[in-house]
């Protein structure tokens, strides 16, 4: 193993061994393999995370520039707020899209965690950058083109940013509050929002372009659906694995999320091998389902996991903690 990559490894475990209240004795050779492919694991998600923001950034950029700010087309959330006032006062987008979104990355390190912000604040100034920078042949004219390929873009840009573990458009951050605030679900808070937004549209601009818009959000909001591979509200999980007992602390003490065993039986065939197995069931929401991959994959990377969609979901712990530490 590379020496540098060896000491970092150790300072990480002793450093860990420290805050559990255990001494900072030699670390075993067993420990420092397991060591480094947990530091191997973080470097690659980290560098998967790095590649799908900067591919949403350019997305959405490319949906922005070539399609619908060349013709004064609006879309939802926060990026169709900073459309709108852009028409309507002249200021550039790119330095809205980051006033805009200041509360939102805010918000979103005390709902979500520090590390999201951060990703989020990165990816925004990226998205603003970039606009700034760079330019972006318009493509075309014609209005339903605009409206369903301008949409196409920015979804696919926000849908990429997400797989990667941030937003480029922080009204869903402000949704995940208020639903919590108001016991209602997320996707009637963003219904909520959008609405005032393409009512304003509408009012200032023209009740054409107010439908048009809706044709683009419409449209992002499909593309981003199947680039997240469905953003259902809640998820989930069933993890079953010989590890499971590490896995359920896991889940409590680094996810703070419940958890669920179910006793049963793995088997290989009517002459196989039976054996007890304990079967963890946990839910959580979308935007932690990233971190959840990675931590599994540093306990047993060949956990066999059920991820199941949930529409809604009533009691326990979801509701009442952060989605991330």
């Amino acid at each position: 193993m590379n020496p540098f990559l060896t000491n970092v490894v150790i300072r990480t475990t002793q450093q860990g061994n420290l805050r559990k209240g255990a001494s900072s004795a030699p670390v075993s050779a067993f420990r420092l393999a397991k060591g480094y492919r947990e530091l191997k694991i973080i470097a690659v998600r980290l560098l998967k995370d790095a590649v799908l923001i900067l591919a949403g950034i350019f997305a959405a950029s490319f949906g922005l520039e070539g399609f619908l700010m060349p013709n004064d087309f609006i879309d939802g959330g926060a990026t169709g707020i900073s459309l709108l006032v852009t028409e309507l006062t002249g200021m550039e987008l790119w330095q809205l899209i980051v006033l805009i979104n200041i509360p939102f990355v805010l918000l979103g390190s005390k709902v979500i965690s520090k590390t999201f912000a951060l990703k989020t604040a990165v990816s925004i100034s990226g998205l603003a950058l970039l606009m700034a920078m760079a330019s972006f042949p318009q493509i075309t004219n014609d209005r339903l083109l605009v409206a369903v390929f301008g949409g196409f873009f920015l979804g696919a840009g926000i849908g990429l940013s997400m797989r990667g573990g941030a937003v480029i458009d922080g009204t869903e951050v402000l949704a995940i509050y208020l639903s919590r605030l108001l016991g209602t679900t997320i996707g009637d808070i963003i219904i909520m929002i959008n609405v005032v937004i393409f009512s304003c549209a509408a009012y200032f601009l023209s009740v054409e372009t107010a439908l048009y818009s809706m044709v683009t959000y419409l449209s992002a909001s499909k593309t981003l659906d199947f680039v997240v591979e469905g953003l259902e509200e809640y998820t989930s999980v069933s993890i079953i694995s010989s590890h499971s007992d590490e896995i359920r602390m896991m889940i409590i003490e680094k996810m703070g999320r419940g958890v669920t065993l179910y006793a049963g039986k793995r088997g290989l065939g009517k002459r196989g091998e039976i054996k007890d197995v304990d079967i963890v069931f946990t839910v959580i929401t979308r935007l932690e389902m990233n971190r959840l991959k990675t931590e599994l994959k540093k306990i047993d990377p060949n956990a066999f996991v059920v991820i199941s969609s949930v529409k809604d979901i009533k009691g326990g712990m979801v509701r009442r903690r952060p989605l991330d530490h």
